[in-house]
């Protein structure tokens, strides 16, 4: 079912780029809010009550939908990628993930503009929509790794950790991605396209999707100290602050964060 969804949220969203889209501001910080941000969420809550009532869900633009604290929740990110969206970058995808006691159990990541759909489930593995199993290999570059940055939104400009982790990353990664779309740096983590992402306080309703499917494929999540990785959705910000990479290629991210 979440697989469905995912993919008829896409088709809605392939069919609204190639049109105008309604854009309108939301919040203080510069992000904003699409019609279709909307229209997919509504269908992606719609599809899961039906087939799920007694679930709750977190969705990006309604928030909490149902009872907080139950046994499984959903999380839905409509269209991650809107800023990229709103200035005509094709760069967007669809993320669904379900909890279970705040656990996440089960992630999908579709793709629109590619048709891709990647999936993982807890201790299955994940897999791309061909069937193909995800296992990224390790390889190493000389002139250093290839990553992602993500961070939430409330996250200012001026932060110092920000400021001093960007820095370091620069300095000692061979490129560092901005894609204004964590799930789809996700999807690139786990196909292998990328060597690692670091994340600062990362948005709750995108992250356990994401994370699921990059570590059933292999790869390893840790704090930025190098340290457990609480994958909770019950978390705090700061709980969502990490380092993620192939295990033999983790050490060496580590070693680039300022200390």
């Amino acid at each position: 079912m979440a697989v469905e969804a995912a993919q008829a949220a896409g088709a809605l969203l392939a069919a609204g780029t190639r049109g105008a889209v309604g854009i309108r501001a939301k919040g203080d910080a510069g992000d904003v809010v699409t019609d279709l941000d909307l229209a997919s969420e509504k269908l992606l809550v719609e599809r899961i009550l039906t087939a799920f009532p007694t679930h709750a869900i977190v969705a990006e633009e309604a928030g909490l939908i149902g009872t907080a604290g139950g046994e499984w929740t959903w999380l839905v990110d409509p269209l991650d990628g809107t800023n990229n969206v709103a200035i005509g970058l094709p760069t967007y995808v669809v993320g669904v993930a379900l909890c279970q006691g705040g656990r996440p159990m089960l992630g999908v990541v579709h793709d629109p503009v590619t048709a891709q759909t990647w999936s993982a489930i807890r201790g299955r593995g994940a897999v791309a929509s061909t069937g193909a199993r995800l296992a990224p290999p390790y390889t190493a570059s000389p002139h250093g790794p290839l990553l992602a940055w993500t961070q939430g939104y409330a996250v200012t400009r001026d932060d110092a950790t920000v400021l001093a982790l960007k820095a370091a990353l620069e300095l000692g990664a061979r490129r560092v991605l901005q894609l204004w779309a964590p799930l789809l740096s996700w999807a690139m983590l786990a196909r292998g396209d990328i060597d690692g992402i670091v994340g600062y306080r990362a948005e709750a309703v995108d992250l356990p999707a994401g994370a699921l499917l990059a570590q059933e494929a292999g790869i390893e999540i840790r704090a930025l100290d190098g340290g457990p990785f609480e994958e909770s959705i019950d978390g705090s910000a700061e709980d969502r602050s990490f380092v993620a990479a192939h295990p033999r290629a983790l050490p060496g991210l580590l070693s680039l964060l300022p200390g």
